[in-house]
């Protein structure tokens, strides 16, 4: 067959996307990718699509996709690759010229080496037989766990003793959310830190309803104090948490004056200094078209053992019934030291399918 193979461009986004569902289908069971989640990624911040994407075809047929992008300043690389199965020529082809541009863009940020991640399901459509042989190895698993919701079954949660929550419609309170975030995953495997400008680009914040970016707050605890501040990025990251008891002596009320308020969440409230501390900080998002999503649940170690985890991922549960969802889903790393993937099972959360982390070391 004839190979051809050309960047991609924004007008291309419908037919990457097509090409993803197809592969989700082999892969998933279902299509699971959305038109804008690939916007979003043709248009990440640092990306130059003439020489950072390709689109392989055979005799006009779209069959691979790859996209490479580097956050790190320094030898870390990001990519993506996508194949149909039994496209062995356009899949290799597709390997040796990302595999070229990663160790050009190390090399252009004074590295004497390029680490070169990628995501792959755990089942591929891609033959992997074909790029053990070229150094890479499988290096992490994550596994997307899913639940589903209702309002019967997931009623808005009693918080613990002494936690507020409120969402992040504020600025301030979205900078907060960004400081916790830095915090509680700066132990994290592949953790890179992010200024809050970047922070925003990874989360394609435009489409981001602020309403589902969540803040739980624990008297006692004293104000938790940023040890972050915003700064160029160093190196590293992923591209692709206890029972509650009834809570005796304050009233939770419902917000209904805003469009998309989260059930049982007061606010604004920022700590104060007195004894009110920031713990806690649950991301979701509500642009998927297959299910609701969590993308990120942190909790401060000070704060850990106190049910902070488990009450954001139900208030979760319950914001995203109350909006009409059926399922809600997340990614959790099954190496976490936190024991988030116990959490996500105890709270009725099951395996949909696992994603493995490949590796590769190119020298400059």
């Amino acid at each position: 067959m004839a190979l051809s193979v050309r960047p991609a461009t924004l007008d291309d986004a419908p037919a990457i996307r097509d090409l993803l569902n197809a592969i989700d289908v082999l892969e998933i069971g279902g299509p699971e990718t959305d038109l804008p989640a690939v916007e979003a990624d043709l248009g990440r911040p640092g990306v130059d699509l003439e020489a950072d994407s390709w689109l392989a075809h055979e005799n006009s047929e779209l069959v691979a996709y790859g996209l490479l992008w580097d956050d790190s300043g320094g030898e870390r690389i990001a990519m993506d690759h996508y194949v149909l199965p039994g496209r062995p020529v356009a899949a290799v082809r597709l390997f040796e010229l990302m595999e070229a541009r990663a160790v050009r863009r190390a090399g252009a940020n004074g590295a004497a080496r390029a680490i070169v991640h990628m995501h792959l399901n755990s089942a591929p459509t891609l033959d992997t037989a074909l790029i053990d042989g070229r150094g890479w190895q499988r290096v992490r698993r994550y596994q997307v766990m899913v639940r589903e919701v209702s309002g019967e079954s997931c009623p808005v949660p009693v918080p613990p003793p002494g936690v507020t929550l409120r969402d992040c419609a504020a600025e301030a309170d979205r900078r907060r959310a960004h400081e916790l975030w830095e915090r509680t995953f700066a132990e994290h495997f592949d953790h890179r830190p992010r200024t809050y400008e970047q922070w925003l680009d990874d989360l394609d914040a435009g489409r981001l309803d602020w309403s589902l970016v969540l803040i739980a707050a624990v008297e006692g605890l004293g104000p938790v104090r940023s040890i972050f501040v915003d700064q160029p990025a160093a190196s590293g990251a992923v591209h692709r948490k206890a029972e509650d008891r009834p809570r005796t002596g304050r009233t939770w009320t419902t917000p209904t004056t805003r469009r998309g308020a989260v059930p049982g969440v007061v606010g604004p409230r920022r700590s104060t200094g007195q004894g009110l501390g920031d713990a806690a900080v649950l991301v979701a998002r509500d642009d998927r078209e297959s299910m609701g999503w969590i993308r990120n649940v942190g909790v401060v170690k000070e704060a850990r053992g106190r049910g902070l985890g488990g009450y954001l991922l139900r208030h979760a549960f319950s914001a995203f019934a109350g909006r009409g969802r059926d399922t809600v889903g997340l990614g959790v790393d099954t190496r976490n030291a936190t024991g988030a993937l116990k959490l996500y099972e105890a709270n009725g959360m099951r395996p949909h399918f696992a994603v493995d982390t490949w590796e590769v070391t190119l020298p400059v």
